[in-house]
C-alpha cells in the first residue's frame, strides 16, 4: 500500500470573524508562516480538527509532526519564536492582554448576545468602555500600546476592540475615544489586517488546498 504523503505546511483551522483565529493569523502572516488554510463552519466542525482538538474552538494549528497547538495566544507565540521581523514578542504585555481575555471578553459576549447569556447589555456596554477608557489613555502616550511600533499586545487585542466596536458603530463612533478609534482604524486598514481577512469557503476533505502565506 503507498504512504500518505505528510503535509509539509502547518494546517490551520479558523474562522474568519473569530477574533482569537483572527489573532492568531495575524502573527502567523507576519511570521512569515505559510500554513494551510481551512476555513471551519462553526456549526459543522469538521471531524479532522475535532481529532486534532476536541474542545472543538479554532484556531487549531496542526504542525507537520502532528504537534498540536490550539489556544491563540500560544500560536503567535510559536509563529513569532521562529521568526520575529517586526520584534512583537519585545512589546508583550501579558497583564493588559490577561484583561482583555478575561474581563472585557466577559463584558464584549454579554453586549453582543444579550440574549444568549440573559445579561443587561447596556451594564456590560459600560463595563467594556471602562477597558476601553484605559486603552484609550494608553493610547494617548505612545501610537500603540507598548511604544511607537505594533506588537503582539496590539495584535492580541484589537480584534477583540473591533468586535465590541462593530457591535453598536454609531454608539462607539461617538464616544470620546479618540486615540483608541485612531489605533483600531489603522489597524483595520492596514496591508497585514486586510490580507489576514482572506474569504475562503469552509473547508472539506478533499479540497485543494488554500494557501495562507505571509503577504503583509
Amino acid at each position: 500500500m503507498p504512504s500518505i504523503p505528510m503535509p509539509t505546511d502547518p494546517i490551520l483551522y479558523s474562522f474568519r470573524r473569530c477574533p482569537y483565529a483572527m489573532r492568531a493569523r495575524l502573527a502567523l502572516l507576519v511570521s512569515g508562516t505559510t500554513c494551510e488554510l481551512r476555513e471551519v463552519k462553526l456549526s459543522a466542525k469538521p471531524a479532522e480538527m475535532l481529532e486534532a482538538s476536541p474542545k472543538g474552538t479554532v484556531p487549531v494549528l496542526v504542525l507537520p509532526d502532528g504537534t498540536v497547538i490550539d489556544q491563540s495566544l500560544d500560536i503567535m507565540r510559536w509563529a513569532l519564536e521562529r521568526n520575529d521581523p517586526e520584534g512583537w514578542l519585545a512589546r508583550d504585555d501579558a497583564a493588559l492582554i490577561a484583561a482583555n481575555d478575561g474581563p472585557f471578553k466577559h463584558d464584549l459576549d454579554r453586549y453582543k448576545y444579550p440574549d444568549r447569556h440573559g445579561s443587561d447589555a447596556a451594564a456590560h456596554r459600560g463595563g467594556g468602555l471602562a477597558f476601553l477608557r484605559e486603552i484609550d489613555a494608553r493610547l494617548g502616550n505612545s501610537p500603540q500600546l507598548c511604544g511607537t511600533k505594533r506588537g503582539i499586545t496590539d495584535m492580541a487585542i484589537m480584534p477583540f476592540v473591533r468586535q465590541f466596536a462593530a457591535t453598536d458603530p454609531d454608539w462607539f463612533a461617538a464616544q470620546p475615544l479618540a486615540h483608541l478609534q485612531t489605533w483600531l482604524r489603522d489597524h483595520l486598514e492596514s496591508r497585514l489586517f486586510t490580507n489576514t481577512m482572506l474569504l475562503a469557503r469552509p473547508w472539506q476533505p478533499g479540497d485543494d488546498p488554500v494557501s495562507f502565506a505571509s503577504v503583509g
